[in-house]
């Protein structure tokens, strides 16, 4: 908004003027521009008994927690599980120690925002991006963790890592362009992935390696090529299918 065109307003609204010229006098900066939320797309299997079972913990939350406090569980939890991973390099119990520490992660990462929502103490800006930067630090702790476990490679945990950067990325874009904040993909969401890492550490306890047609390979690594696959899969088909709705959305106006 332009000098002229704004005193045209204030000149329209004269309550706004002096709320304005109080403010100035003040000192006190205006409010924050105003956020559209964007509508939380989650579809997975799990999805439908996951609310209830949040929406109960968080009414029976005491007082004295906080979302920011979840919050805090859930990212710690996620730094743990990788310093578990690497423990179990040298001793199996850093598998329990890691599914221990995977439950914790659900808790903390899903009931923040449910808890926010029961007790109408809701930031969505401050909670989006604090929620996913400490997502995108934790599943570098959690990748690098399991590489130090000798249960899965280097270059599977590497590339795992930027597969679900790169399909965050078109997820939080697709937030900003389309107000749509898309939580599962077939199906299967972050409880859904957490289930199955929880499952494939109860296999590595027996067995942390399979044969097949004479050769061994490490059941995670075989794992980890399946999903970064699937995510690579998943963030062709978003981006091709986002581009043309943009397209159609924002035609040339000549």
């Amino acid at each position: 908004m332009n000098g002229s065109t704004r005193v045209e307003v204030l000149q329209e609204n004269p309550g706004r003027a002096g709320t304005e010229a109080r403010r100035a006098q003040a000192g006190v900066a205006a409010g924050p521009p105003a956020f559209r939320n964007a509508r939380r797309d989650q579809k997975s299997i799990s999805s439908r008994l996951e609310r209830q079972v949040l929406t109960w913990l968080a009414e029976r939350t005491p007082d004295c927690v906080t979302s920011d406090h979840l919050t805090l569980l859930g990212s710690v939890s996620m730094f743990l599980a990788g310093v578990w991973y690497a423990i179990a390099r040298w001793n199996h119990l850093g598998l329990l120690g890691a599914t221990l520490c995977i439950g914790l992660n659900w808790l903390g990462d899903s009931l923040d925002g449910t808890l926010a929502r029961v007790r109408n103490r809701q930031r969505p800006r401050y909670g989006f991006y604090v929620d996913h930067m400490l997502d995108t630090f934790g599943a570098l702790f959690l990748t690098s963790g399991l590489a130090v476990s000798g249960y899965v490679s280097w270059p599977v945990a590497a590339g795992t890592l930027v597969a679900f950067l790169v399909l965050s990325i078109e997820v939080y874009l697709a937030a900003y362009t389309l107000a749509s904040f898309r939580l599962s993909f077939w199906k299967l969401g972050p409880t859904e992935l957490r289930l199955l890492l929880v499952a494939a550490n109860l296999v590595l306890w027996y067995r942390p390696t399979a044969r097949a047609l004479g050769t061994s390979y490490r059941l995670l690594d075989f794992g980890g090529c399946i999903a970064i696959a699937g995510m690579a899969v998943a963030t062709v088909i978003a981006t091709a299918a986002h581009i043309g709705r943009l397209y159609r959305e924002e035609p040339l106006v000549s």
